[in-house]
């Protein structure tokens, strides 16, 4: 790591993948959402923040429900009343509309907020590199910079041969052009990368192209001291590099996630000295999976009859059922919600599981099939027409390219 001078330390929260709007099996997650925003402004508090980062996803779709871009709103405009002196940079994730992220701009940056969406470019097709360059200031004075950047299309970076060097090459490009090399620096990102660890089976999540499009942490420089990042749920560093964070979804976006665990990164960069802390979040909402594993339908209800009693609210957790068949089962739902009218969950999902007996092929649920990558089933598709050969690259980047028109 570079050496930088810098009389003031900076504490910076980091945060991502909120999710607002999302709906868990039908389930609405307002109040789950609005209680760990409530939580993140006392952390802020009491951390004495100077700089909170939200590394992209912060909606759940596109096109965000009036409802949720008010609650985001209104975290904003509170934490400004309540601590004015904090500065905020958001980056956009591959879940939000970069355009529609970025159109109040103008009137948050008179709160210190800045939103980072668009990769924008000149007359002469360049990137814009200022824009993506924020500088940080405490007192008045500039202390460090955040290269805020938001999840990257094809084109969005310099021109390169694949997709994974042209990213790194922009954050080079960036890191060269801050104009003061003694200032700390900050990478912001929402991207895969190599390294980190993805939930098992968890749609949420999932890499649209799987490994193409994998970063490699080499495309942050060890002279910035920290790199925050979105996109992964489950809080991690990445490939050993324990300066390069993702700090994890807040709230588990599936039963995949329920083992996960939440909170926020707390960073405070002191001249040469970058310390990292975890601070936890206690859901108010768990998930719970019964039985742990598929089961035949009378050991499910016998398990059923082992969950607490009582009435169901707003923080009752959701449950998802793993039955195994060895036929079709007509009334399985009806034994089931029967067996549930007493007890304080939430029924979310019932995952019914065939035993395959004698047979080579393995049944799979709708709900996995679901997680499947959309590439992966094409490659193996053309693994078996071709005697095993693999799928050039060539032909992946032109699949990628309709699936991603397909997945805007």
């Amino acid at each position: 790591m570079r050496k930088t001078n810098n009389n003031h330390s900076i504490k910076i929260i980091h945060t991502a993948d909120w999710h607002l709007g999302q709906s868990f099996y039908d389930y609405q997650r307002k109040d789950e959402h609005l209680h760990f925003l409530a939580w993140l402004q006392n952390v802020i508090t009491e951390k004495k923040a100077d700089l909170l980062l939200i590394a992209g996803d912060l909606f759940d779709s596109p096109n965000p429900s009036a409802e949720s871009q008010k609650i985001f709103y209104r975290f904003l405009k509170n934490l400004n009343t309540d601590y004015p002196d904090i500065q905020v940079v958001i980056i956009a994730g591959n879940h939000d509309s970069a355009a529609r992220l970025e159109a109040p701009n103008p009137l948050l940056e008179m709160m210190n907020i800045a939103i980072r969406g668009v990769v924008k470019k000149d007359e002469n097709g360049d990137i814009l590199i200022d824009n993506l360059i924020i500088p940080v200031t405490k007192s008045g004075e500039t202390v460090a910079y955040v290269l805020a950047v938001p999840y990257l299309r094809q084109g969005d970076h310099p021109e390169a041969e694949t997709y994974s060097e042209g990213v790194g090459k922009l954050y080079n490009l960036l890191f060269d052009n801050v104009k003061d090399t003694q200032k700390p620096v900050i990478a912001m990102g929402h991207l895969h990368a190599t390294g980190s660890e993805i939930s098992q089976n968890d749609r949420s999540e999932r890499t649209v192209i799987g490994g193409l499009e994998s970063i490699s942490p080499d495309a942050f420089l060890p002279a910035i001291c920290y790199t925050a990042l979105g996109h992964l749920h489950r809080a991690q560093q990445v490939s050993k590099r324990e300066n390069v964070r993702y700090a994890g979804a807040p709230v588990p976006m599936s039963f995949a996630e329920k083992h996960n665990k939440q909170g926020v990164m707390f960073v405070e960069i002191n001249n040469d000295k970058t310390d990292i802390e975890k601070i936890m979040y206690d859901t108010p909402v768990k998930l719970l999976s019964v039985p742990p594993q598929p089961a035949p339908l009378a050991d499910v209800l016998a398990a059923i009859a082992e969950i607490t009693d009582g009435e169901v609210d707003g923080i009752s957790p959701f449950l998802e059922i793993k039955v195994a068949i060895s036929q079709p089962e007509p009334s399985l739902r009806h034994q089931i919600e029967e067996a549930l009218k007493s007890k304080a969950v939430r029924l979310a999902r019932i995952e019914a599981v065939v035993n395959q007996k004698n047979s080579k092929e393995t049944n799979i649920t709708f709900e996995e099939l679901r997680t499947i990558n959309p590439l992966d089933i094409a490659i193996d598709n053309y693994k078996k027409r071709f005697g095993g050969e693999t799928m050039p690259n060539e032909l992946q980047k032109l699949l990628l390219d309709v699936i991603r028109e397909v997945e805007l």
